[in-house]
């Protein structure tokens, strides 16, 4: 890289941590001065961005590379059968969840989904290399990452595995962070942190801090912001239930639940994610923009769709009747944000809550 290059990225991400200080996203004087420290670039060399015509692959020769890296946005850095299945996640993002962590001097990290190394190199920047452990499902990725990191002056240990089962060489771990998504909360993890020990996970379309106990158990909220992560996935596969095609056989009945309060209220579908976990879901809309239909299919074959004030549903989970039961108590409740909903992780069972761990949602019960 050139000087001038160098010079330019600094640039940038001083202007990016000012933008992110404004934004209420970068609160900790410490966690900015490792942003400004650390550099971005040397993990994307190349990655795509979505625009009118479609997908476009980015590279370091581009015009526009740098201040594209530079931005709060995520960028896609693999593709798997079309599917992108790895990314830099939004540095907003990222460092909400770092200061939502907590570290300290002498805390040791682990992180699951190394990604590009971008995430690991800002912990091993913070509390030195030696400190952190991260781990990639794709050995690939992970040599890579491992490069990169190396490169940059940084020297953690990237496991090529599958994270949901930890690391145990290194336990146990002051800090667990993850930086793809799950429906539930592995219990490796539980007997790898510390008691008192953070985690901090992507759940759904949210993020939760558990705090965890001297019994084993975690608990804790959901952290206010949005949180939108590629799907926890197997070396080669994509993570994305594929669509299962209507059913030969379905159940039909009426529904008077707005198509459009299901797909406009971006909180309610955070619920959602919480109480149908590991579904995809589909919105098509009119000419006017409205939405007409609503089609719902998870990994379990289970499938549902409703359109014309009908539904019909298939397989093993009745998904309509989780996503009418949870608007009545998230519209009963007064349209909750993230922040008051928790989560309560044991080895045997997982469950998502409102306000209280006493208040369970219904259809939210859960085992890993």
């Amino acid at each position: 890289m050139t000087t001038h290059t160098e010079d330019r990225a600094a640039e940038l991400r001083a202007a990016l941590a000012d933008h992110l200080e404004a934004s209420g996203q970068l609160t900790d004087p410490t966690w900015r001065k490792v942003f400004e420290t650390v550099a971005r670039h040397p993990y994307v060399p190349q990655f795509w961005v979505l625009t009118s015509e479609g997908r476009r692959r980015v590279t370091a020769a581009d015009p526009d590379w740098l201040d594209l890296v530079y931005t709060d946005d995520a960028l896609a850095t693999q593709l798997t059968e079309g599917v992108a299945t790895s990314s830099s996640t939004a540095p907003g993002l990222m460092l909400v969840m770092l200061q939502a962590l907590d570290v300290s001097a002498g805390h040791r990290v682990l992180e699951i989904a190394t990604g590009t190394g971008y995430n690991a190199a800002l912990l091993s920047e913070r509390l030195g290399s030696h400190q952190v452990v991260t781990a990639e499902v794709d050995p690939v990725l992970a040599r890579l990452a491992g490069s990169r990191l190396r490169r940059s002056g940084y020297t953690p240990l990237v496991h090529a595995g599958d994270g949901r089962e930890g690391h145990p060489g290194r336990a146990p771990y002051d800090r667990l962070i993850a930086t793809c998504g799950f429906s539930t909360v592995p219990s490796a993890w539980l007997e790898q942190v510390k008691p008192a020990g953070l985690i901090v996970c992507p759940v759904g379309w949210g993020t939760v801090r558990l705090v965890v106990a001297d019994d084993g158990r975690a608990e804790g909220r959901f952290l206010p912001i949005g949180s939108y992560f590629m799907a926890v996935r197997d070396a080669g596969t994509t993570g994305t239930p594929a669509h299962p095609g209507r059913p030969d056989s379905t159940s039909g009945r009426l529904t008077v639940l707005d198509l459009n309060a299901v797909a406009g209220d971006e909180t309610f579908r955070f619920v959602l994610s919480l109480v149908a976990p590991d579904t995809a879901f589909a919105f098509e809309r009119g000419d006017n923009g409205h939405v007409t239909a609503v089609e719902l299919w998870g990994t379990d074959g289970a499938w549902a769709r409703a359109e014309d004030g009908a539904v019909r549903q298939a397989g093993p989970r009745l998904l309509w009747d989780a996503v009418e039961a949870a608007h009545e108590v998230y519209v009963g409740h007064g349209r909750p944000g993230r922040e008051r909903f928790g989560m309560t992780v044991t080895a045997e069972e997982q469950r998502i809550w409102l306000d209280a761990p006493n208040r369970t949602l219904p259809c939210a019960a859960m085992t890993d």
